[in-house]
């Protein structure tokens, strides 16, 4: 195996305007050209590093590769995220939103001061997170940068704050919303009650100012905000109401009125937290300090201080401090923290690990593949982050008519005051109270106050299942899915060959079976096909013990064969492996195989080999799969009781395969022998018959999964590719989690 690498000229590790990033067209090809082994990516030089097999590949070719991405390389798109602080309505949001649409450079904004999040996407050759942070704050939105809930400063972050400082941050949280909530319900209460437990009148109207004072200040903030956008929301409508109450002389209406506004508020928020707190108290899965390898001792450090390659030591009961691959041991971990998946995942070495798993049996040893900030956690506390201000289609259409709604009933009120009035000459106390019932009747507070609160939460809710969506706007368009298709290897199967069928010629009782499976895993040992894998390793797991075999031979896509029980040469090949010897019941052994192939299956002939005499005898045939996963079909049951209209199946495997597969399944059509961009072709045509949900595995199907209506990726957790590509990513490979 040989490197290269290759520096890219005008790269940057950003992401594509197709959302995919740097690391993911690398992957890309690598997928696409064989011979290809491994690819790693140092971003801070612009290098791309190709490990490949010299047999199969030259190196001008890997340079060819690298050249091919360099033109991709200049369509450099990022996200910036930040804290949106403060309280106004989400029509101001949607304001800044428009603002900063018309930054050049920016791509796309998204905004929300419920979820308290602004992500900007936008060309980093024409703008810098800087400059993208000092341009908003100059269209007058409230943000500051985002804090890294694994960055280091922030530990200091609050020592170093001023009291001023210190007060005006709590002042924006919750606390001080509950805080105040409680105030104003004291305070109203006190003077409601003043006149019967004797207190002077002077003590009653301090009561019903503070009450008003407590309840109307966030709703006051928040007006405020909205009005310097030129926007008008229902907190305008609320604090009015109580003043116009308190000037009819009706106070305790009035504080009433603040009070429930900003519970209702206090209950909205807890709801929220809920879900952001769902998602960031993984943060505290991971630990602080790694025991690290060194010179052949361990050292306990802090987790900042280790780099990519350092290996840290696992110790049964203990934590994962870090993303990792496992160098060394084997054990089983219990990763339903970060993936949803309820049983412990065996770990054995080159597989990956995840922080905040758990080990739960044998040491292991770790690579560091990843630092704290970029691991797994760390995305998914972001990506929950992002997802707030990516708002539903129904809570922009709120948005948007809150602020018409509102100013009609500040326009009807007015009448209402004006005309009976003026015009009809009624007492002016009892018009205007009148029209301040009408005004606090009339508020959409109920409505808009809940919708946005119920997406985050069913966002949280699911995350904690290991479901992501990536924003309120794809949770809604989930519910109107009529056509899924999924992807075949991987997401309706297991994605890994395994031995369906073992076919001994002179019988099938199960001695003959056994033999026939131990003395071909015999000879497979030796060879590094996928199909050989698959045999070796049904042998072991039926608890078999594998012979050593002797005087291998191999022959590039036919077979191979060995000398195994004292001398006897035996072959393991296709039809073709034997063509040149004189074969003793071929045709029985190939009727076998045909067989096994109109059922999907891949299928290898087994012979006792007489080299003097250039005879082989047929012993059997096994057959190879990848086989239906044991919930898919009561999956796709589960589909079709949600009133999902159609099931597709689609793949690049062969026709017979992708028939059988479809068959067991029970899937309404199946495409077959398709290229990536025939999976886009199959997804639109798909979509003109209704909205499309395509499930895939997000490296191969990324192109379909942008396409469909929904992209669903599987099996996600560590995926860059899918995280990015699909819009609702599942962090386990459990297909049961789809219908949920």
């Amino acid at each position: 195996m040989s490197t290269n690498e290759q520096a890219i000229p005008g790269a940057a590790d950003g992401g594509t305007p197709t959302g995919k990033t740097y690391t993911d067209m690398v992957i890309d090809a690598v997928n696409a050209e064989p011979g290809i082994v491994r690819a790693a990516v140092d971003t801070s030089r612009k290098v791309v590093s190709l490990d490949y097999d010299p047999d199969q590949m030259s190196e001008p070719d890997v340079v060819r590769i690298a050249q091919r991405l360099a033109p991709a390389m200049n369509q450099n798109v990022e996200k910036c995220t930040m804290l949106l602080s403060g309280r106004a309505a989400e029509a101001a949001a949607m304001k800044f939103e428009d603002k900063t649409r018309k930054i050049e450079g920016v791509r796309r904004a998204t905004a929300t001061f419920i979820g308290g999040i602004m992500s900007v996407t936008y060309d980093n050759r024409l703008l810098t997170e800087d400059d993208i942070l000092r341009r908003v704050r100059a269209l007058g939105a409230p943000v500051k940068p985002y804090i890294d809930p694994f960055d280091i400063a922030r530990r200091g972050h609050r020592e170093a704050m001023s009291l001023f400082q210190r007060v005006r941050e709590w002042l924006e949280t919750n606390h001080a919303e509950v805080v105040f909530t409680v105030v104003c319900f004291v305070s109203m209460m006190l003077g409601l009650l003043a006149p019967r437990i004797g207190l002077s009148p002077q003590v009653q109207t301090a009561a019903f100012v503070v009450a008003y004072l407590s309840g109307g200040y966030f709703g006051v903030q928040a007006g405020w905000q909205s009005l310097r956008q030129l926007t008008i929301d229902v907190d305008i409508l609320m604090v009015l109401a109580a003043l116009g109450a308190a000037y009819v002389g009706a106070p305790f209406e009035g504080a009433m009125l603040l009070f429930l506004f900003s519970l209702s508020n206090v209950l909205q928020a807890y709801a929220i937290d809920r879900a952001r707190n769902a998602i960031q108290s993984l943060m505290e899965l991971r630990p602080s300090q790694a025991l690290r390898r060194e010179d052949g001792e361990t050292r306990l450090v802090a987790v900042e201080n280790l780099a990519l390659g350092d290996i840290i030591v696992v110790r049964p009961g203990e934590r994962v401090p870090m993303d990792g691959t496992v160098t060394e041991g084997e054990s089983s971990l219990d990763q339903s923290a970060i993936t949803g998946e309820s049983i412990p995942v065996g770990k054995k070495p080159g597989d990956t690990v995840f922080s905040g798993s758990i080990n739960q049996s044998g040491s292991i040893d770790v690579r560091v593949t990843k630092l704290a900030k970029d691991s797994t956690i760390a995305k998914l506390v972001r990506m929950v982050e992002e997802a707030q201000s990516e708002k539903a289609q129904t809570q922009r259409f709120l948005d948007r008519a809150e602020q018409f709604y509102a100013i009609g009933v500040l326009s009807f009120t007015a009448l209402l005051v004006l005309i009976p009035w003026l015009v009809m000459g009624e007492a002016f106390q009892a018009v205007f109270y009148r029209a301040m019932t009408v005004m606090v009747v009339a508020s959409p507070c109920a409505l808009i106050i809940s919708t946005p609160a119920s997406i985050l939460s069913a966002i949280g809710g699911a995350a904690r299942r290991g479901v992501l969506f990536k924003g309120g706007a794809h949770l809604e368009r989930t519910a109107g899915i009529k056509i899924v298709a999924l992807d075949k290897t991987g997401t309706l199967t297991e994605g890994k060959p395994r031995v369906t069928d073992i076919v001994p010629l002179d019988g099938t009782d199960e001695e003959r079976i056994n033999n026939l499976l131990v003395q071909t895993a015999s000879i497979e040992a030796r060879s590094e096909h996928p199909l050989a894998h698959a045999i070796v390793t049904e042998a072991r797991r039926r608890g078999f013990s594998i012979k050593e075999a002797g005087a291998f031979q191999s022959t590039a896509g036919q077979g191979c064969r060995a000398q195994v029980n004292g001398g006897i040469t035996l072959g393991v090949g296709n039809a073709r492996y034997f063509e040149p010897f004189t074969c003793e019941r071929l045709d029985e052994a190939v009727a076998v195989q045909g067989r096994l192939q109109d059922e999907g299956k891949t299928s290898v002939l087994v012979a006792e080999i007489n080299e003097s005499a250039n005879t082989a005898k047929m012993m059997g045939v096994i057959a190879i799969a990848d086989v239906l996963r044991p919930d898919a079909v009561e999956c796709l049951r589960q589909f079709r009781e949600l009133g999902i209209e159609k099931i597709v199946m689609i793949t690049g495997d062969n026709e017979r395969v992708a028939k059988a597969i479809a068959r067991q399944a029970g899937v309404d059509e199946y495409y077959a022998d398709l290229m990536p961009a025939d999976k886009v072709d199959i997804i639109r045509d798909l979509a003109k018959r209704g909205p499309v949900a395509m499930v895939g595995d997000g490296v191969n199907d990324a192109p379909a999964l942008a396409t469909a209506t929904i992209g669903i990726a599987m099996g996600a957790a560590g995926t860059d590719v899918a995280m990015e590509t699909a819009d609702v990513v599942l962090m386990s490979n459990d297909l049961a989690k789809i219908p949920f």
